[in-house]
């Protein structure tokens, strides 16, 4: 069952990149970030003023906010540290490069989480599992020669390095929520606190790094697709922390399946965005997704 959530999870991800892209073309990044978080923490707010004022009514629901005590907020605060630096990177990556790249190479996470799980949980891997991280390793040296047809190097364009950060922050976040969801933490309290700090994270870098300088960098320009971003994510996130909560979830095969939304955005990079070279970046897309599949049948 939690698998299922996983890979529904997935699709709505992949749909929220595509919107990000859409959003971030021109523009610039802080703002639209910032306003994701605004618009993410206005989406949850009824849930926690029902969770306070009528807890009676919220407490068999699956979206009830229960209190907790400081230290678990501390807990939280260091979760939403760690996905806001993600996705600095990653929104920077994304207005600059093509979707079809930045897509695919994030969806290489699982394979930095599976060797995260390998040395913090005590998972092994096995054959299938080094079939499946060899397979990913041989798709990013070839997705680079794709790169270097619209002239990206894959080793002095910061983009890139961006977008690699973004991937291996991404996979910190992942096993960080699987060490939470083990531990008892409940799923709804993360979600939505660690979206309220962000949002007050984001205002001060808002406020001191990027309003100072606003007239010096890429105007902000306001688009619908900046409501559809946080939308969308806050959907899939409560799908995916949905899935971690039940007990025999694999944290590993979770993130496997939830990058599997690379498709989604991939389909849109070719047909919306209309990007160059699809045949090769197809061909790596296909061998993430094999090695992926073969993550999947390692960790069965």
């Amino acid at each position: 069952m939690w698998l299922t959530f996983a890979f529904i999870s997935a699709t709505l991800l992949g749909m929220y990149e595509v919107f990000k892209k859409m959003a971030l073309e021109g523009n610039a990044v802080i703002p639209v970030l910032f306003l994701n978080t605004v618009f993410c923490s206005l989406l949850f707010l009824p849930v926690i003023l029902l969770s306070r004022f009528c807890p009676e009514m919220m407490q068999d629901t699956l979206v009830y906010v229960p209190k907790v005590s400081f230290e678990t907020h501390l807990f939280i605060i260091l979760k939403a540290v760690i996905v806001l630096a993600s996705w600095i990177f990653a929104y920077y990556a994304m207005k600059h490069l093509p979707i079809t790249i930045a897509a695919t190479i994030k969806a290489s996470q699982p394979v930095l989480t599976l060797l995260g799980a390998l040395l913090v949980f005590g998972e092994r891997l096995n054959l299938y599992q080094w079939i499946g991280v060899t397979i990913a390793i041989v798709s990013f040296f070839m997705l680079s020669s794709a790169g270097k047809k619209e002239g990206i190097s894959f080793v002095h364009n910061r983009w890139i390095w961006f977008i690699v950060l973004a991937t291996i922050t991404g996979s910190m976040s992942g096993l960080y929520d699987k060490y939470l969801m083990s531990n008892g933490f409940d799923r709804m309290t993360v979600q939505v606190w660690y979206t309220y700090y962000q949002m007050v994270i984001m205002f001060f870098i808002l406020l001191f790094l990027w309003y100072p300088h606003r007239k010096k960098t890429t105007p902000f320009r306001w688009r619908n697709s900046i409501f559809l971003i946080s939308l969308f994510l806050v959907v899939a996130d409560f799908v995916y922390f949905y899935a971690l909560s039940f007990p025999d979830s694999m944290i590993s095969i979770v993130s496997m399946a939830r990058r599997s939304g690379v498709v989604v955005s991939f389909v849109f990079g070719v047909f919306f965005f209309r990007e160059k070279n699809i045949k090769d970046k197809a061909i790596d897309l296909i061998l993430v997704l094999i090695g992926m599949y073969f993550l999947y049948l390692g960790s069965r």
